[in-house]
């Protein structure tokens, strides 16, 4: 019995110094790096940080350029917030008569670097990457599509291609990214596309809905830049107006910015909007 006392006692005496070791320890170890709360606490200040900006929206329906000066204002967020546009349209997108998916070209830009990628070969290729794509090839390229590396943000492609593309529509057609004569990016000429396409033409469409997504620019634009280019969105939705759409073309139209609220605009003096000539003119 004085032997197994023995021996519990010992084992009682290595846990109580194996412990102290480990305290010691503990108290030497340096101190964890501080983690930003991304939880609840972090949801709760953002809606609080929403619900003050909500208050200075009126219930009304704004003129445009009274709308960009309000969103400008509210975007106080710690970056450069996205203008965007969004208009309900009196459209169903089930009806092929009663889609948009069409270009623009905003005459400020985008404000957003724009990756563009090329299938070409040859000549076309060539005057590709003389005017600044990104990405340039055929078999190539068709291989990195393949195995889901999609880093850009345009594909264009020449006529000779397109047959190629049929293999990789379930790839690109989700991401919205297969290139279609009726968006431009099914070109003959690649290289003046490519200009196009980084000097701040871009594709947009409907969605499932019936509305229309469109960034204007950067909330850091000055007003006339976010003006032209919300006149240069507007025009094209009218002039790409689905043959299908009976009656009113626009049901309703917002004005956002990135983590701002959502401004309510009046249609009927946003199908007339052009730009204030007051207006300094943008920089270059």
């Amino acid at each position: 019995r004085e032997r197994d006392f023995s021996m519990a006692a010992r084992v009682l005496l290595t846990a109580l110094l194996t412990s102290e070791a480990a305290a010691y320890a503990l108290l030497d170890a340096p101190s964890p790096p501080c983690i930003a709360r991304s939880g609840p606490a972090s949801m709760m200040a953002s809606s609080r940080r929403k619900a003050v900006l909500d208050k200075e929206v009126e219930e009304k329906l704004y003129e445009p350029a009274e709308g960009i000066a309000l969103m400008k204002k509210l975007a106080t967020a710690k970056f450069i917030e996205t203008a965007e546009i969004h208009g309900n349209l009196n459209i169903d997108p089930k009806y092929n008569d009663q889609q948009i998916r069409t270009t623009v070209t905003l005459p400020h830009g985008t404000g957003k670097s724009v990756r563009v990628a090329v299938l070409a070969e040859g000549p076309a290729a060539e005057a590709a990457l003389a005017a600044g794509a990104d990405k340039v090839g055929m078999a190539d390229l068709i291989e990195d599509i393949s195995n889901g590396v999609l880093d850009f943000d345009v594909l264009l492609a020449t006529p000779p291609a397109m047959p190629k593309l049929a293999k990789l529509g379930k790839v690109l057609g989700p991401k919205g990214l297969m290139p279609s004569p009726k968006a431009g990016t099914v070109s003959a000429a690649p290289g003046e596309s490519v200009k196009e396409f980084k000097a701040g033409k871009l594709e947009f469409r409907c969605d499932k809905q019936g509305i229309v997504h469109v960034p204007i620019g950067k909330c850091d634009f000055d007003e006339s830049a976010l003006q032209g280019n919300l006149a240069a969105i507007t025009q094209c939705i009218e002039k790409n107006r689905p043959t299908g759409c009976k009656g009113k073309l626009w049901i309703s139209a917002t004005l956002t910015s990135t983590m701002g609220p959502a401004i309510k605009l009046d249609t009927a003096a946003l199908r007339e909007f052009t730009p204030s000539e007051s207006l300094p003119a943008p920089e270059a």
